[in-house]
């Protein structure tokens, strides 16, 4: 089969590769819409702890083809989506209910194959049947199973203003539920009026378009809307600047709720005695955990709506320039489509 393969941070190539063969619990998966995302451009530049040789690609909807001895959950021809991490069940963190944290974690498309690739490999009890959805819906399921754990980590206040900054395909999603659960208000902020046309015609409030050429003027409109300031600031962009903005625009007793992914190596200067004095609280919220059942329920029921967001469609053979469409903030959501 034909897969991108990864043998050290910034270099990959297009390869022959032998189709993996499942195990007894296992399926194997024709792949057939794979999502790219943020966390792929760090994981090209060798953060988020990739192992080498890697294919990666871990938001993955596909075609059940072949099914492990063991198997009598799912059928061939199933269309599925999976939870691409395992995790160990006995380790420190998983007897805390946070798998996410395992010590031991296998993460497909992270230190595992993923799904920019012809095939892949789930456990069987891992997938989620998704006959009844298209595939290009069905492949925000992990993205939306982020965004449900976020949620569950921010346990918003019902009538709680929120800024948020951001506007890509989890901010997007994160408006569209964040209105849906009991935000009193929600202003979202983003470079790229396209994306805030979405935001706001599912479910944001306002929208403040970010002059990146005049960060100032963007920062008083903010300032201007925020009054006492807002309950909640959230940062979906992992935007340094955005980051800078979020503490003097948040409330006494707000929270400042660290969503989107910034570089590793990146510094954000907190100011201690004003989180002491206002009795800030800063969030973050990391992956998905016991979220992708409901994830996929808001799918289903069109509490997440998607038809828009896939603004570019790429073959394996174009993977550098989907890297490429993910970094270009006119793009809202990129594609694999082995």
């Amino acid at each position: 089969m034909k897969a991108i393969v990864y043998d050290e941070p910034g270099k990959f190539e297009l390869r022959d590769v032998p189709i993996p063969v499942p195990g007894a619990h296992d399926v194997l998966i024709r792949v057939l819409v794979a999502g790219v995302c943020g966390t792929d451009l760090h994981l090209h530049h060798g953060e988020f702890g990739p192992t080498y040789p890697l294919i990666p690609g871990h938001e993955i909807a596909g075609e059940v083809v072949e099914l492990g001895s063991a198997v009598n959950s799912l059928r061939v021809g199933d269309r599925v989506t999976f939870d691409n991490t395992a995790a160990c069940g006995h380790c420190t963190e998983c007897r805390r209910a946070r798998p996410a944290f395992c010590e031991f974690i296998l993460a497909q498309g992270v230190n595992a194959p993923g799904g920019f690739a012809e095939f892949v490999l789930a456990s069987a009890n891992r997938c989620f049947v998704v006959n009844d959805l298209d595939p290009e819906v069905a492949v925000f399921a992990e993205p939306t199973a982020c965004v449900v754990h976020g949620l569950d980590v921010l346990a918003l206040q019902p009538g709680s203003r929120v800024l948020m900054f951001g506007a890509g395909p989890t901010g997007l999603v994160l408006a569209q539920l964040l209105a849906r659960s009991g935000a009193g208000s929600l202003t979202v902020a983003a470079p790229t009026q396209a994306k805030l046309d979405i935001a706001q015609e599912r479910g944001a409030d306002q929208t403040v378009l970010v002059d990146r050429a005049n960060p100032h003027a963007t920062s008083a409109r903010l300032r201007d809307l925020a009054g006492p300031g807002f309950d909640v600031v959230i940062d979906a962009s992992g935007s340094l600047s955005a980051l800078e903005q979020a503490i003097p625009l948040t409330r006494v007793g707000g929270t400042v709720f660290v969503y989107g992914m910034a570089a590793e190596a990146a510094q954000w200067a907190v100011p201690p005695y004003d989180i002491f004095r206002r009795e800030l609280t800063i969030k973050g919220s990391f992956a998905q955990q016991f979220s992708f059942d409901r994830a996929l329920t808001a799918l289903r029921g069109g509490r997440v709506r998607t038809e828009g967001m896939i603004t570019h469609r790429f073959t394996l053979e174009e993977y550098a320039e989907a890297l490429e469409a993910v970094a270009d903030s006119s793009c809202i959501k990129a594609v694999i489509t082995p």
